[in-house]
């Protein structure tokens, strides 16, 4: 049976929490659903037709009267579907940063409806991730200047590691062919040997033992990024 309403869910979601021991009534000061069972904090569900910010909104407003307030959504059919939904991590994410619940309603259960609990009401505690925080840090520390706009798009970042390769790039075109100790030193590069060797960009050609060369990409790599934007700080002799 296909769910077209919001309504199409209040059922499957009383029985399941009826099934908890819960008194379950629905619409009760315009919340969707209240679920309460002795000496326990009421459970407070919301209904949609689909994950929404309308429907986060109504959560977080129900969060004033409960600590334990569920969204409930129809399951997410198999074939691809716009738009924010219950199988996004991003969206399970949200919910537990909310300290808000999520159920989901599956129609084609064998058994008829079936409700399943995909995030639990608590309290979030986030957790730092300590490398990528330290990441973030090192490519802030190591980028001179701030080459890119906030908010672009489709357009190359300029990264740390992209400012050593032209930085490399800028020295190769000047003196020609140079040894990656010369590279490392006049071009404040100290990733130079892995820039050149891994030639991410198609920018380097190695010569001989430790010595490359720019190549025609390089060339027109360096045309591409004026040294003003990616503020080049190099040392000639």
């Amino acid at each position: 049976m296909p769910i077209t309403s919001e309504v199409d869910l209040y059922d499957p979601v009383k029985a399941f929490l009826e099934a908890q021991g819960y008194d379950v009534k629905g619409e009760v000061r315009s919340c969707d659903l209240v679920a309460v069972r002795a000496g326990e904090a009421p459970v407070l569900v919301e209904l949609k037709l689909r994950f929404s910010l309308s429907l986060v909104l109504q959560g977080i407003d129900r969060l004033a009267l409960s600590d334990r307030v569920y969204l409930a959504v129809p399951k997410p059919s198999g074939r691809r579907i716009s738009g924010p939904n219950a199988n996004d991590a991003t969206v399970r994410k949200l919910c537990r940063m909310l300290g808000m619940g999520l159920l989901t309603v599956d129609p084609a259960a064998r058994k008829g409806f079936q409700v399943d609990v995909v995030v639990e009401p608590a309290p979030y505690r986030p957790r730092i991730n300590a490398k990528r925080a330290r990441l973030l840090l090192k490519e802030h520390e190591r980028r001179l200047g701030d080459p890119n706009r906030g908010g672009s798009s489709k357009v190359k970042i300029v990264t740390a590691y992209r400012q050593e390769a032209l930085r490399c790039a800028t020295l190769l075109r000047i003196n020609g062919p140079m040894a990656v100790a010369a590279l490392r030193r006049d071009g404040d590069a100290p990733n130079a040997a892995g820039i050149l060797q891994r030639n991410v960009y198609g920018w380097f050609e190695r010569v001989s033992r430790g010595k490359y060369r720019l190549t025609e990409e390089g060339a027109r790599g360096l045309e591409r990024f004026a040294p003003e934007e990616v503020a080049v700080e190099i040392t000639t002799s």
